[in-house]
């Protein structure tokens, strides 16, 4: 696992509500790719098959996309037909209304777990 200053380490993903395995990797995941880049924020959805997908904000002079949009994008470039399950890590206090449109778009019912960067879920939203 990576922390939010890249540093590898061991151990389970910290919660504040109990997380079931999958949804705890999916934390990992948004995790991760937050740390690798140093972007603002990290995200990862699960398909409806069970696939993942994970990606970090894209803030480039021609595009910008939300950690969720770039997750969300990836998910429909693979063939996704539906999500399950989302993550995302960052330090705003909400999640942005793009983020939550991109999720509605492919997963109404969509389970979305907000975390800040030590991975602790702050909000579990349906």
């Amino acid at each position: 696992m990576v922390d939010a200053a890249g540093q590898s380490g061991g151990g389970a993903v910290p919660s504040g509500p109990e997380l079931d395995p999958e949804d705890a990797k999916i934390v990992t995941l948004a995790r991760s790719a937050r740390a690798r880049t140093g972007a603002a924020e990290g995200a990862a959805v699960r398909d409806t098959d069970g696939r993942t997908y994970a990606a970090s904000t894209v803030a480039l002079p021609s595009l910008r996309l939300t950690a969720v949009q770039a997750a969300v994008a990836a998910a429909v470039a693979s063939g996704a037909e539906g999500l399950e399950a989302a993550a995302v890590v960052t330090d705003a206090g909400e999640l942005d209304a793009e983020s939550r449109a991109a999720i509605r778009d492919l997963g109404a019912g969509a389970t979305v777990l907000v975390a800040d960067a030590a991975g602790v879920v702050r909000a579990v939203l349906a």
